[in-house]
């Protein structure tokens, strides 16, 4: 059986995540100083996801009110699929960064059966789920996202992290609209090559396809795929067998339709991040630097702000998840700007 250490947060820790996110969907600060954490510090919400190891469930912070989503994972399935190393790995990444654009793991604990992590909640859910429901954004939305991605990546590869695993489900929204990656199960620290063959088959790169080495340029070609799928409702190289999958992308057999309408400098950026060698696509700092995402995002306000309608939409939601006593005061849920403490 894997031996699970106490974990530990200090307080000066929560206490700056908690403040960098207060113009962001909280105005709530974590203040108590703790050395551990446990379920009783925590109102439990309503169940709101799950994944392969456990689920996610609202939750608010008892002596802060400040609202977070715990990520609760079962110790017996992360022995029966051996991915005890692979959690250990998401935690100290995930934990370690600190960016806009990326989902705060602001800690974790665990007891005899379950790991548990205290992340921040994203009101408004995962990318896919509104694509899904639009079926394909706007350019202006879509370069928006792509800007915000690529933001967040050259933050994580300096930080030497290649997420690997880069896809509309492990990507969230807050209340304001802001998009966060989420999910580091597949990524890793290393500013070596790496050979192992992970993340999600319309997303893998030709080098991991053909299980050659692969570095931090996977994710920048993610971004050319997540581009095209947000201006055209589906993944490029996408075929009804995954062997012809593979096969298109290792070609990469690029094809633009006509229907619906994307501008040159889109498909311009697409082309130039879809390149079969690596080291020839696209930097990250280019992108930001691509005419199309320059004027996509010229006057554009670099925070989203939520108009009333659908900050409405929002908290029927929101009281929809949660039981009667767990309604949380609007000063905790309302973006800063609209309300103020």
């Amino acid at each position: 059986m894997i031996q699970w250490k106490k974990s530990f947060i200090c307080a000066a820790e929560m206490e700056n995540a908690a403040t960098a996110h207060r113009s962001h969907n909280c105005t709530g600060v974590l203040t108590e100083r703790r050395v551990e954490w446990s379920m009783s510090d925590f109102e439990i919400g309503k169940y709101i996801g799950e994944g392969k190891f456990g689920k996610v469930y609202l939750a608010r912070e008892k002596q802060s009110g400040y609202v977070v989503a715990l990520k609760v994972i079962f110790k017996a399935k992360l022995e029966k699929y051996r991915f005890h190393t692979h959690l250990r790995r998401e935690i100290e990444i995930q934990h370690s960064l600190d960016h806009p654009n990326v989902l705060r793991l602001f800690a974790w604990f665990h007891d005899d059966d379950r790991v548990v992590l205290v992340l921040e909640y994203a009101a408004r859910g995962e990318l896919y789920k509104l694509l899904r429901t639009v079926r394909r954004f706007s350019e202006r939305t879509a370069a928006t996202y792509v800007a915000s991605l690529a933001a967040a990546l050259a933050y994580c590869h300096k930080k030497q992290v290649i997420h690997r695993d880069i896809k509309p489900e492990n990507l969230l929204l807050d209340i304001e609209g802001r998009l966060k990656i989420a999910d580091f199960g597949w990524a890793v620290r290393s500013n070596a090559k790496r050979h192992t063959l992970c993340g999600t088959i319309d997303y893998l790169a030709p080098e991991m396809v053909e299980k050659k080495a692969h570095d931090h340029a996977v994710d920048n070609w993610t971004l050319g795929i997540l581009c095209y799928e947000f201006l055209y409702g589906s993944p490029p190289f996408e075929a009804a067998e995954q062997d012809d999958t593979l096969r298109r992308i290792i070609k990469v057999d690029l094809l633009f339709p006509k229907t619906p309408y994307v501008s040159a400098d889109a498909k311009d950026l697409i082309s130039k991040l879809l390149v079969k060698d690596s080291s020839k696509r696209l930097s990250l700092d280019d992108i930001m630097k691509h005419p199309w995402i320059a004027l996509k995002n010229q006057d554009y306000p670099a925070e989203w702000r939520t108009d009333l309608v659908v900050l409405w939409e929002i908290l029927l939601v929101q009281f929809s998840l949660l039981p009667v006593n767990f309604i949380f005061p609007l000063v905790f849920i309302l973006p800063h700007g609209i309300v103020n403490r």
